[in-house]
């Protein structure tokens, strides 16, 4: 069908995806049956018919098939730039999905009125994050994510990047719109003006295990295991000396890591070492060692140069 134009590649390509979990015996019987049915289709309605037909020769394998796919339904986070980024549930129930689509694009539907300016794609986003977060749908919900930006930055004198924790950089104006949320709580934080490091949350009052917890968080960001982005906030407190062999509950012992990356630090052969000045050493089980540095919030400063505020 090909040779004589009657399919694209994009079609052939849809084909190949929605039968290659096919036996070679009954792959020949779909391509027997596909022959006659695919000439004036679209690559959507050629992936249906693909679709049909593998799920009709094995129908034992296509339910083996639909329950494995199911089981691995996951929640999965793209960061983009420039202050954007996408959630996606991947493989989720089809029932599931189309009936959470459904409700969202009612909703959307609904918001857009004669003197809404944005667009039906638009509003379809926002509901959804708006439900995500525990709201009813296009109103917005609170949060918490750590922005950390400067005090020039947020007062408009300078345009530096700020920082969202998981994410990395965002433009300046994009934080300041963040930080002007009606939700938003600000905080002064107390850095090292040589290295940037934070050395205090700058607060009147704290109970000391929430403050420990919390000044760790903010220093942090992210998970300490190098490489890994998953924000603080979704993160085990863990001694890097295992409190049943004598660590501290302080932050001088303390650090942040991932569930999988706390289960991978008890493992037998892994040395973790917390420096003074929040510098982690990795050992591996191999001997390979890697540093990790928490982010300063500020590029260091000579120490003739006065801080800006």
């Amino acid at each position: 069908l090909m040779d004589r134009g009657l399919v694209n590649g994009f079609g052939a390509a849809k084909i190949a995806a929605a039968t290659s979990w096919l036996s070679d015996e009954d792959a020949r019987a779909a391509d027997a049956l596909l022959e006659d049915r695919l000439e004036g289709k679209n690559s959507e309605q050629i992936r249906k018919a693909a679709s049909h037909v593998a799920m009709t020769v094995d129908r034992e394998g296509a339910s083996r098939r639909s329950e494995h796919s199911r089981a691995g339904r996951r929640l999965t986070v793209r960061h983009g730039e420039a202050g954007v980024a996408s959630i996606e549930v991947e493989d989720g129930p089809v029932e599931k999905v189309a009936a959470a689509y459904t409700r969202i694009d009612r909703e959307a539907r609904a918001l857009k009125t004669g003197g809404e300016p944005r667009t039906l794609d638009q509003l379809r986003a926002d509901v959804a994050l708006d439900l995500l977060l525990g709201g009813q749908g296009g109103k917005s919900e609170r949060a918490e994510v750590f922005l950390y930006m400067d005090l020039a930055t947020y007062l408009g004198v300078n345009e530096g990047p700020a920082e969202l924790a998981g994410h990395g950089c965002i433009p300046a104006s994009v934080a300041r719109e963040i930080a002007g949320g009606p939700d938003t709580v600000l905080r002064r934080i107390i850095t090292d003006p040589l290295s940037g490091q934070v050395l205090d949350l700058g607060r009147d009052r704290y109970r000391p295990t929430a403050g420990v917890g919390e000044f760790v968080r903010v220093r942090d960001r992210e998970c300490r295991r190098p490489g890994c982005q998953r924000p603080a906030q979704a993160c085990d407190l863990d001694h890097v000396v295992p409190w049943q062999f004598g660590g501290h509950t302080n932050a001088d012992e303390l650090i942040d890591l991932c569930r999988r990356d706390h289960r991978l630090k008890d493992e037998p052969g892994w040395i973790y070492r917390l420096a003074a000045d929040g510098t982690l050493t990795v050992t591996t089980p191999t001997g390979q060692r890697y540093d990790s540095s928490p982010p300063p919030l500020h590029e260091p400063r000579m120490a003739e140069e006065p801080p800006p505020f």
